[in-house]
């Protein structure tokens, strides 16, 4: 297996709601450092940091909660059907995400198994910045019932996030390894435990 710079690094994808945190978080209890660009994301809009500022300028005071953090539900609903809106974001949290994650990769120690979880990685065509890509795949039924049921979304708004991102096809034929999650807890343990395996091998 090719290994970047002493490190294996791993790209993490999926469907929104197909479960790319559960196989995080079972890849993290194997001892698998975890770069994950959704708490990156978060990490630069936190309550007083300078691209929360930036985002109140760009976006205005409403997308600050009452507690003074980012309303995320309120932006999330300004940028979804804008590209321009969306663009201007990303110009705020993308620098911020990328830095952190290099400087996370680059702390890691040697042998490690880097996992970077990427949500659009196949949308942005990143795949080829990893030694092995893996996507968690899931139906869009299993995608919208835990948008609804967890996230408290309402079908239509599933359905919508769903169809925006790439489809289950093309993310797959970017895969290394596919970890289909429409099953058990148990069944995905198994497969992150048999990923492991030949991660460290």
């Amino acid at each position: 297996m090719r290994q970047t710079a002493d490190v294996t690094s791993v790209g993490l994808t999926g469907g929104i709601g197909s479960g790319k945190s559960a196989v995080a978080e079972l890849l993290s209890s194997y001892g698998a450092v975890i770069v994950d660009a959704d708490v990156l994301a978060r990490e630069a809009v936190a309550p007083g940091s300078p691209g929360l500022a930036r985002v109140v300028e760009e976006f205005g005071p409403d997308v600050l909660a009452g507690d003074g953090s980012l309303d995320r539900a309120r932006l999330a609903g300004l940028v979804f059907a804008d590209p321009d809106r969306r663009a201007a974001l990303n110009a705020i949290v993308h620098p911020y995400v990328r830095r952190r994650s290099e400087e996370l990769t680059a702390a890691a120690p040697e042998g490690a198994v880097v996992v970077q979880v990427v949500p659009l990685l196949v949308e942005n065509d990143l795949q080829g910045g990893y030694d092995v890509v893996v996507v968690v795949d899931a139906s869009d039924e299993v995608q919208e019932q835990r948008l609804v049921g967890l996230r408290g979304m309402t079908p239509e708004d599933a359905r919508a996030r769903i169809a925006a991102q790439a489809g289950r096809e093309e993310r797959r034929a970017a895969a290394d390894v596919v970890i289909d999650n429409d099953g058990t807890r148990a069944e995905l343990e198994e497969q992150v435990r048999e990923l492991w395996d030949r991660l460290r091998h």
